[in-house]
């Protein structure tokens, strides 16, 4: 059996439905059991708690053969690095009481770095966390920015007729599906291919800068003159706490920016045939479309 904590997120439910696809047992972890009733009637048994709630945590990381462990994000936080570090302690807890042997650590790109990253700071300290389990198996996930994030600007393009956000247009870097990092977390899950402490890259199919991004997408989207526009971090931070992301978040994602126009991470790394994933930019427009296209058909409605 594998326990799966963030069931309901980008990459948690993802991982879930290719685990359940195969006919493995798994255990399912959230707050909202009506979230993760879909899982449930695939199969699953589902944990419903806390994960700040390490007796929880605990009773549902016992007997299985490997957990993947996430700290979900929370963007109302006021106070995110602690929600991070709470989080984290708790997943390390409930590991070493449960008994957990194996290990797949969600991460990111720039995790290894002690500063200027953002809310990635809070994986740094977690990877240093995990690394003092003993007698653990720990496999830290560094994927890089997701696809994903593209889906924030759905808001802005229907409101200004632009996409954008404080990070340059014009520079290169890693982007990735969550769907490839979830094939990843299932394979390991799985084959539980790993051992003592390791990490592993995930660099997307290429890199592309933001404007090549929303170009494709403008394109698939049927706007094709839509433009990606860098914002100065200042409007970028009100933007966001605007959108409903807390002061401190907002923050720190301005940190996270300022990081990767500067190339701290993300940007030139080296490829290899193993880190790189096969989703590309055009796949994942389809995916952009379908969830834009709803937002203009619910405005219509």
């Amino acid at each position: 059996m594998y326990a799966i904590t963030g069931a309901t997120g980008n990459i948690g439910s993802k991982a879930a439905e290719i685990l359940l696809a195969k006919g493995e047992k798994l255990r399912v972890i959230g707050r909202d059991a009506v979230s993760l009733r879909k899982f449930v009637n695939k199969g699953a048994e589902a944990a419903v708690g806390d994960l700040k709630d390490t007796a929880f945590l605990t009773r549902a990381f016992s007997g299985v053969d490997a957990v993947f462990a996430m700290i979900p994000p929370d963007l109302s936080s006021a106070d995110f690095r602690g929600y991070q570090n709470d989080i984290g302690r708790s997943i390390y807890d409930a590991i070493t009481k449960a008994g957990v042997k194996f290990v797949v650590n969600l991460s990111s790109q720039g995790a290894e770095l002690p500063a200027g990253t953002g809310p990635i700071l809070g994986l740094h300290d977690q990877e240093l966390r995990m690394n003092r389990l003993v007698g653990v198996n720990v496999l830290h996930l560094r994927p890089t920015y997701f696809m994903e994030n593209l889906l924030m600007n759905i808001p802005l393009i229907n409101q200004m007729g632009v996409a954008g956000s404080a990070v340059r247009g014009d520079l290169k870097f890693a982007m990735i599906a969550t769907r490839d990092i979830a094939v990843r977390v299932a394979d390991h899950l799985v084959e539980r291919d790993f051992s003592s402490k390791v990490v592993e890259d995930l660099l997307g199919q290429r890199d592309l800068s933001l404007e090549e991004a929303i170009g494709v997408i403008g394109h698939r989207i049927g706007w094709p003159d839509l433009k990606y526009v860098q914002f100065p971090y200042d409007d970028a931070a009100k933007g966001m706490v605007a959108m409903g992301i807390s002061p401190d978040l907002s923050r720190l994602f301005i940190e996270m920016s300022m990081g990767l126009n500067n190339g701290l991470f993300a940007v030139n790394c080296s490829r290899t045939m193993e880190n790189t994933t096969p989703t590309a930019i055009e796949a994942f427009a389809d995916v952009f479309a379908e969830a834009f296209h709803a937002t203009v058909l619910k405005k219509a409605a």
